[in-house]
Order: structure tokens, then C-alpha cells, then sequence
């Protein structure tokens, strides 16, 4: 039973318990609890088919961080370039690759076709996953990506295609985090990502 010395106490202690509950629910209702980081407006759903004609989705993209690179198998020397950097990266994270995801979204439907892919990809190492998908689809994913792709004539009535670099860096949740750097040693770089596992 509590005496009349402590009952202050008691008295002042739930006083402060409801202040400190109250404070809360209105910080709630204002919104004061927001995070200060804004949620990323780079992603989205999406429906593609890898190499091996399997679907892949954003939901593939959970649990595991993501390094996605925009390009198509006829550049003659940034994609295959990006490509080795991702499949050095790859190499020198050794076991731990399999704990990444690496895909590479083309954005020339036309000529990108799944068998194309398939044989383009050879050159590369085999955890990097080639996507492709009719024109409406890839379309889909650049505008959800943000991702800057035009088809440029040549003279001669082919094409080529001016596209976004950048290899983008997902979390696990499959959300964008930053543009990756490439221009770092394999193994430094393999260090870089294994702080996202």
C-alpha cells in the first residue's frame, strides 16, 4: 500500500507518462515522425524475361541488393564495358555473388530478343541475368527507372541507341539507393556492396 510520502511521486510519474503519450499522439498526427529521407521515385513493377526465358519482376528483386544496368547488345563499347566492370565485381566477390542480383535491361526490344541475350551474355559472368520484353514493357520499366533511351538513325538505315550509363545500386527492398561506382577496384567495389547484404 502506498503511503502518503510516495503518492506524489506516483501522481508526478503518471502526470509525465501522459505528457510524454500525448506529445507522441500529436507528433503522430502531424506528421513529425516522417523520416527526413524521401522515398525514392526511381522504380516500380514491372514484367520482363531473362535469357533463359524465365519472368522476372520486381518481386525478384527482394531480398537481395540489385545492380541494374540499361543498355542493348549492338553498343560498341560502354555496355560491354559496364558489363565486364559488373562481371569483375562479380568474380571477386567469389561465393557471395550469389547473394546479389545483376541484371541487364536492354533497351532495344527489337533486336534484343530473348535468344540474342542469351548468346550475348555468354561473354559474361554467369550471375548477371539479361532482361528483355516486347516494346511496351521495356518501355514501362524506363519510364518507372527514369531511364533516358532514343533510338538514334544511322546512315547507312541501321540504328543505334543513346541510353542512360549509369549502373543503379537497389537495397533489398528493391529500392533505388545510388548510382553505383564502377571506377573502383573489383575488390573494393565487392566491399562496397556486401555492406548492403
Amino acid at each position: 500500500m502506498a503511503t502518503s510520502s510516495t503518492r506524489p511521486g506516483v501522481v508526478i510519474a503518471a502526470f509525465a507518462i501522459s505528457l510524454a503519450i500525448g506529445l507522441m499522439g500529436v507528433l503522430f498526427l502531424v506528421g513529425g515522425f516522417r523520416s527526413n529521407t524521401p522515398v525514392s521515385s526511381i522504380g516500380g513493377p514491372f514484367q520482363l524475361t531473362d535469357q533463359t526465358g524465365a519472368t522476372v519482376t520486381e518481386k525478384n528483386l527482394q531480398g537481395k541488393p540489385t545492380l541494374m544496368f540499361f543498355g542493348f547488345t549492338h553498343c560498341p563499347d560502354i555496355c560491354p564495358t559496364s558489363l565486364f566492370e559488373i562481371s569483375e565485381i562479380l568474380r571477386a566477390m567469389g561465393p557471395d555473388a550469389g547473394r546479389i542480383n545483376a541484371y541487364f535491361v536492354s533497351v532495344d526490344p527489337e533486336r534484343d530478343t530473348q535468344p540474342v541475350m542469351k548468346d550475348y551474355l555468354q561473354s559474361f559472368d554467369p550471375h548477371l541475368k539479361g532482361l528483355t520484353g516486347s516494346p511496351e514493357a521495356i518501355a514501362k520499366m524506363i519510364k518507372a527507372y527514369r531511364v533516358y533511351a532514343k533510338k538514334v538513325p544511322l546512315k547507312d538505315g541501321d540504328y543505334t541507341m543513346d541510353h542512360t550509363a549509369a549502373v543503379y545500386l537497389l537495397d533489398r527492398e528493391g529500392r533505388f539507393v545510388v548510382p553505383f561506382n564502377l571506377k573502383q577496384t573489383p575488390q573494393q567495389a565487392a566491399t562496397d556492396l556486401k555492406r548492403y547484404f
